[in-house]
């Protein structure tokens, strides 16, 4: 009886909620919906708003804050000029376009605010690229709970709180906040940024800029009472390559609990919290602008023009009022111009034909269409992939707006150049050498476009759409990716291609020595560290074992894209090969790309008809914490993953329960391999290196993230090749124990100590972009890396005879690094404190400093590496 009242009072308490939501416009309740829909709706929505988003148990770091003094400081300053209206400037401009390795993004920009609408893996990328300050960032709204919309929203909070932007709030489903909850399982305490969530459920949002209206549109549910599972861009996996409707993940094994080991229990509270049938739309109407004082006539009329008398009078006649002077009346018009309008535009995602019907029929969007109530939509924004688009219904839904309207559309039918700086760098290496520095490539969807009866604009990156002050399209932002250009621009750098003629005499000769063998192959897909950048993205490195089989060594934000881009219309292939992952540590650099990787193998496995299965995750067993939560609250993955914690494959660390046992079996026959070994490093807490060897008789080591580390060089003993870590350069060993990681003169020396074969320096800090600074152990067993760059274990006489052209390539880069070392030098001319060789010399030092280790245990937060 307690369980019924309760619900009774829920149920009035809501449906008084969305009487007083319905009486401001436009209307946020779901009413194009038939009645039972709605009933449905409220009592769905009545449970997620009680598991989820109570109103008066908000979760800590989560709660309404006051407004950033900054802001408050704006709006002064405006009132005391009589700037009281709309902003005079205003634009949307696409960030991603919407293709395959980068999802649909939109950056809007004012004088007085910035807003970011999605924000999908690479989006902070792409953002500090081209320039798109995050410093003012403070609304990012989100059109739906999935991956390929929130990808990238950790490592954005993560950096918004770094540059010091005081609040940012995030509109769109309710389970935001439980996101925001899950991320804090390996981000740490998010304290220093103000972060809450202004759900669709809440009233209508209005700054200097704009008025915000959120939209929720649910899609229709299927016989079996189970949600769409929509993925946008026609990737999911059951809906398969098309994007239509899907009832969930194929049938498949069970999901693990947080043990990892599988469970047939699927809770209710999974149910009621995870809802993928609900999408946001946004109608953002601008403020209106008051019109110019037209100075020459108000000084015809005797108006007190240059005079301090002249102030409130501007305000009151740009407000629309009547003013008296020296007995004269004086009418706005007669010396202003017309207040201009705020315009609206709209931003829809209808990612599968499950969600034609209900965004089609809704009736708020109907009132921006031709004949009204409201004025109509100047812009709509369509992220809707080509099967929507190609649907009567949707097609009929875009001819009622008005032929003044503007549609752009964002999916994977888009044909445009993102990461212009990864091209050009890489146009330029592929100079050196053809086959380690391959050029870049670009998935093009197989996907007939739709034919609509519309015009209409498909997006590319940069590409505005200038709201104020003219209303126009504008193409001059948007970059230009010219290979011939780059690669002119080398060539007239000093002596470089005087330093590659040499470089190819050198491996022509020792080329004609090689076996020709081409695997096993090593790809690197990110070679940066804390977090992505122009050149160089974060961690990931590609192990093609064999033809048919690949394991990925860390999985950083942005490894998929990177996939993308390496492989072009052969990343599908590339995908299903792929069977093991190993996460070395859980800094969001090294695993924040794995579900966007397993989603979108998942994809490529339907594509190509092949039987599902999940990977095998060789992680610390805290991923799982991570992992559950968004799987609870936000979509299933767990049916991706056979999770073998770390520690199992350490010498002497715990016994495996049989599950795991099986696992570790599947593992080593599926890749063909002996050993596959790991070791805890000097990192933070929960680090780990691997090692892993080959039946043939090669061996590879890789080191994640560590100060050197003795159990690391008995772990990777007479490896073939190793990976290591060589986050800054020498003369830098104090930072380097501060921040748990290595110098380049370390990580070689760990390598000599090993006795590996080869060894490949790897996880630069971002300030050495383009190429590290060379210490004086370089030798011909060292090598550096780049993103995309391929290597081969043939390849390693060829390698150190790179580095000459390299260094002509990137000579000013080095000169002005050479000369920063050189000032520090002479700020510090003792040196700094550090270990001796790399050895280690008590326990206590792999911990490092006691503020250190403090911090670590508080926070376990990347972003203490302030690269």
């Amino acid at each position: 009886m307690n369980t019924v009242r309760l619900k009774l009072r829920s149920f009035t308490l809501l449906f008084i909620k969305g009487r007083a939501l319905s009486a401001g416009p436009p209307a946020v309740t779901s009413c194009h919906l038939p009645r039972q829909r709605t009933v449905f709706q409220l009592f769905r929505t009545m449970a997620t708003n009680d598991n989820n988003a109570p109103e008066r148990r908000q979760p800590l770091g989560l709660k309404k804050h006051k407004e950033p003094l900054r802001r408050v400081k704006t709006k002064e300053n405006r009132v005391k000029r009589g700037d009281v209206h709309g902003p005079s400037t205003v634009y949307v401009q696409v960030v991603g376009a919407g293709s395959r390795d980068n999802a649909a993004s939109l950056y809007v920009f004012s004088e007085y605010n910035r807003y970011l609408f999605n924000c999908g893996e690479g989006t902070q990328r792409l953002m500090q690229e081209h320039k798109l300050k995050a410093a003012r960032l403070d609304n990012i709204l989100l059109t739906r709970l999935s991956w390929d919309n929130v990808g990238g929203l950790s490592g954005m909070i993560l950096t918004l709180k770094d540059t010091g932007v005081p609040e940012c709030v995030l509109s769109g489903p309710p389970q935001l906040r439980n996101y925001l909850h899950a991320i804090k399982s390996f981000s740490g305490p998010l304290e220093e940024i103000k972060l809450s969530v202004r759900p669709y459920t809440e009233e209508t949002y209005s700054d200097e800029t704009m008025t915000v209206y959120q939209v929720p549109i649910f899609a229709h549910s299927r016989g079996d009472g189970r949600k769409l599972s929509p993925k946008s861009g026609g990737s999911s996996p059951s809906g398969g390559p098309s994007g239509g409707p899907s009832a969930g993940p194929p049938a498949g094994p069970p999901s693990p609990r947080r043990d990892g080991l599988r469970t047939d229990d699927h809770s209710d509270r999974r149910r009621e919290t995870r809802d993928n049938s609900l999408v946001v739309s946004f109608i953002c109407k601008l403020h209106p602008k008051k019109g110019n004082f037209l100075v020459a006539q108000a000084r015809e009329l005797g108006l007190p023009v240059g005079t301090a008398a002249i102030g409130p009078l501007i305000g009151a006649l740009k407000g629309g009022k009547t003013v008296t002077y020296e007995g004269k009346e004086i009418r706005p018009e007669q010396v202003c111009t017309p207040t201009h309008p705020g315009p609206v535009f709209i931003v829809v995602e209808c990612p599968s034909e499950g969600f034609v019907e209900a965004v089609c029929s809704n009736l708020q969007l109907r009132r921006y269409q031709t004949g009204a109530t409201e004025d109509s939509a100047v812009l709509v924004v369509h992220m809707t992939p080509e099967s929507v688009l190609a649907t009567d219904q949707y097609k009929r839904w875009m001819e009622r707006f008005p032929a003044t309207t503007e549609h752009l559309i964002l999916n994977e039918q888009v044909c445009t150049v993102h990461n212009v700086r990864s091209h050009k760098i890489q146009a330029q290496l592929n100079v050196i050498h053809h086959d380690i520095f391959p050029q870049l490539k670009s998935y093009k969807s197989k996907e007939a476009p739709a034919e609509l009866h519309v015009p209409s604009v498909r997006a590319e990156c940069l590409l505005k759409f200038q709201l104020r002050p003219v209303m126009e399209w504008q193409r001059d932002a948007i970059p230009s990716c010219n290979t011939e250009e780059f690669v002119k621009e080398a060539s007239e750098v000093p002596n470089f291609l005087e330093e590659v003629d040499k470089c190819r005499k050198l491996c022509s000769a020792d080329g004609a020595e090689l076996s020709g063998e081409k695997h096993p192959e090593v790809v690197f897909l990110g070679t940066g560290s804390a977090l992505p950048m122009k050149i160089r993205n974060v961690s990931g490195t590609l192990v093609n074992i064999s033809p048919t089989q690949s394991v990925l060594l860390d999985c950083g934000e942005g490894t998929f894209g990177q996939l993308c881009r390496h492989y072009g219309d052969e990343v599908d292939d590339v995908l299903s090969k792929i069977s093991t992952v190993f996460i070395s540590h859980l800094h969001a650099d090294h695993h924040t790309g794995l579900l966007m990787f397993l989603y979108q193998r998942e994809r490529a496995l339907t594509t190509l008809g092949e039987t599902f299965s999940p990977v095998y995750l060789v992680a610390p067993v805290q991923i799982m914490s991570w992992l559950s939560q968004y799987h609870d609250h936000c979509e299933e993955i767990l049916h991706h993953i056979n999770l073998i914690p770390n520690k199992v494959l350490c010498d002497g660390g715990e016994l495996p329960r049989q599950r795991t046992k099986l696992f570790i079996q599947g593992l080593l026959k599926k890749n063909d391999l002996e050993k596959f070994r790991t070791c805890t490093v000097r990192h933070c807490k929960n680090a780990f290196a691997c090692s892993f060897s080959h039946r043939s008789g090669w061996k590879l080591a890789f080191s994640g993230d560590t100060m050197p580390c003795d159990a690391f060089v008995h772990n990777g003993k007479n490896a073939t090749l190793l990976i290591h870590e060589a986050t800054l350069e020498d003369g830098m060993e104090e930072e380097a124990v501060e921040k748990r990681h290595s110098t380049t003169s370390q990580a070689i020396g760990i390598g000599m100590r090993m006795n590996a074969d080869f060894i490949m320096l790897n996880h630069f800090s971002q300030r050495y972009a383009k190429i590290p600074l060379f210490s004086e152990d370089f030798n011909n067993r060292v090598g550096i890396s780049f993103d995309h760059m391929r290597i081969r274990f043939g390849d390693f006489k060829i390698l150190p005879g790179l580095i000459p052209a390299l260094k002509a390539l990137f000579a000013e880069e080095i000169g002005e690094m050479e000369e920063r070392r050189e000032k520090r030098e002479l700020r510090n001319p003792g040196g700094s404190v550090s270990e001796v060789d790399g050895v280690e010399t008590t326990p206590d030092v792999s911990r490092g400093t006691k503020r250190v280790e403090e911090e670590e245990h508080s926070r376990e937060n990347k972003r203490l590496k302030t690269c």
